[in-house]
């Protein structure tokens, strides 16, 4: 029996808990790792935004393809679904901080680290990453004896938390049932207080996307005005860093393209753009993906918001406003994802990067309501 991390977010735990709790559904991209997935293995079930265990789910069939809605009344994206079992399920007042000492100083992902610290937070990344042996029996055997406890102990949800849970439904326009938030605008981080350090970082970062890019066989864009301190990190090929974009767009669209930090190329198309946002507003960056997506509509582009993985919730945050629910092409949730620091080195590490295509990026991108 092995176990394995299986991660919602407070809408689709909300789902789950008011379904009869015997399907837990995955989006197709993880269909290979459900593949491993065996009758009689354990999920363990973690609520992202509030950091806390909630359940253990044991795993009664084989994997199995459904597009029946069931979890939403339509357009429902978990359709890599396995039969499970409750064989704990706890209300959030229950659930577990990852946290408590306990916890923290059990787990193999956790224990070495400070808890002020952001390293352990990539191993919750994405669901079906399979857990140690000892990490899964001692979160089952947590879980268990609050669900069976006469008396558990109790954890109180913090106003921090109630903010992290702020979200409503709605439905679009064109008949999209999507998920929205109200940001708390008291939620984003400060502007570090050593600002030139701050930007180093940032140009850093947009350094290593670049490179990725390159090494992946793409021309790249980088805003004129942050050239010169990009390529104190980078040194591209030549022709690889453009001049000019290869675009007869009208004047608007042209510099709003201009603006993003990194752009990656095909010929004459753009593939996939990154905003970086270390200390500014994470809003700007995300209206200037808003403004090309909402400028030509018909564009297939993959944007990312790269950032501190501490700023994670802010960008889902804002990325899920209502205003960014009303683009002719569809939610901005839908294709803006997120990407830690530590990710994406994660990503710059793989050795083999230059016979890879770019969707390898989505083993590291992050997007709002993800699993279910």
């Amino acid at each position: 029996m092995a176990y394995y991390l299986d991660l919602f977010s407070p809408e689709t735990y909300k789902a789950f808990s008011e379904s009869p709790r015997d399907i837990s559904g995955f989006r197709p991209r993880q269909r290979d790792a459900a593949r491993t997935v065996n009758i009689g293995d354990k999920l363990v079930c973690y609520v992202t935004r509030i950091s806390r265990w909630v359940g253990v789910l044991e795993v009664t069939s084989p994997l199995f393809e459904d597009s029946t809605p069931r979890f939403y009344e339509r357009d429902d994206p978990f359709v890599i679904r396995f039969k499970v079992r409750p064989a704990a399920w706890l209300p959030y007042e229950l659930a577990i901080p990852i946290h408590e000492d306990r916890v923290w100083n059990t787990l193999s992902f956790t224990r070495n680290y400070p808890k002020t610290g952001s390293h352990w937070t990539g191993f919750l990344r994405s669901s079906l990453r399979q857990l140690k042996q000892e990490d899964g029996e001692s979160l089952e055997k947590m879980l268990l004896r609050q669900a069976e406890d006469h008396n558990p102990t109790l954890y109180p949800l913090t106003e921090h938390d109630r903010n992290r849970l702020r979200y409503i439904r709605i439905r679009t326009q064109d008949n999209i049932d999507v998920t929205v938030t109200i940001p708390d605008d008291t939620g984003q981080l400060p502007l570090p207080v050593d600002e030139e350090a701050s930007r180093k970082e940032s140009k850093k970062i947009q350094a290593l996307i670049a490179e990725i890019g390159e090494r992946m066989g793409f021309t790249i864009w980088i805003p004129k005005s942050d050239r010169s301190r990009v390529v104190e990190y980078w040194k591209p090929q030549e022709g690889v860093l453009l001049d000019r974009l290869p675009f007869n767009y009208d004047e608007t669209t042209i510099q709003t393209i201009e603006r993003i930090d990194v752009i990656w190329l095909r010929r004459r198309s753009i593939v996939r753009a990154f905003e970086v946002e270390h200390t500014t507003s994470i809003f700007s960056g995300i209206l200037r993906m808003a403004d090309l997506m909402a400028l030509q509509p018909n564009l297939d582009i993959h944007a990312h918001v790269v950032a501190p993985v501490e700023r994670k919730d802010d960008v889902f945050e804002e990325i899920q406003r209502p205003v960014f629910t009303l683009l002719e092409k569809g939610p901005l949730s839908r294709s803006c994802s997120f990407i830690s620091y530590d990710a994406l080195r994660e990503l710059a590490n793989q050795k083999h990067l230059v016979h890879m295509t770019d969707s390898v990026i989505e083993e590291y991108a992050e997007k709002a309501s993800e699993e279910l």
